[in-house]
């Protein structure tokens, strides 16, 4: 298994296990022994329309652990002051966890041709007030 990458914005990216089953694969998905994991608040499934973009969104406490268990999905960092720039890609053909601490800027683009799933396994329950969303246009995708 390849080894977990650190970011400059504090993400961190570890590869996940695929074990494939004749009757169906099985996908790791976060351990309560891992260090990203940082509590559990809720877990919940996104889908991405091919093309589409969501995003720009900081959390205040909430850490996300992101999935990408069918299709392709780009995600865009920023850190909190907006001067580091990362892009991550994952999906079928980079089976890993993107974890994203509080504080990180992050949109994310739809980039398989069909579905697109998205997991995040939360550290805390959802709470729309430790959050900011901003409008893609404040920050360049991808730059």
């Amino acid at each position: 298994m390849d080894e977990i990458t650190r970011l400059a914005t504090g993400a961190v990216v570890t590869p996940l296990r695929r074990i494939a089953n004749p009757k169906g694969d099985v996908y790791h998905g976060l351990k309560a022994s891992e260090e990203s994991f940082k509590g559990f608040g809720e877990a919940y499934f996104s889908t991405v329309v091919p093309g589409v973009t969501k995003g720009w969104k900081r959390h205040s406490l909430m850490t996300l652990n992101l999935v990408v268990p069918v299709g392709t999905i780009e995600f865009y960092l920023r850190s909190e002051d907006g001067s580091v720039a990362e892009t991550v890609r994952l999906g079928e053909a980079r089976y890993a966890r993107l974890t994203v601490p509080p504080g990180v800027w992050m949109a994310f683009t739809g980039i398989g041709n069909s579905l697109n799933l998205l997991l995040n396994v939360a550290s805390i329950p959802h709470d729309p007030d430790e959050a900011v969303n901003l409008p893609l246009e404040h920050f360049p995708l991808g730059q």
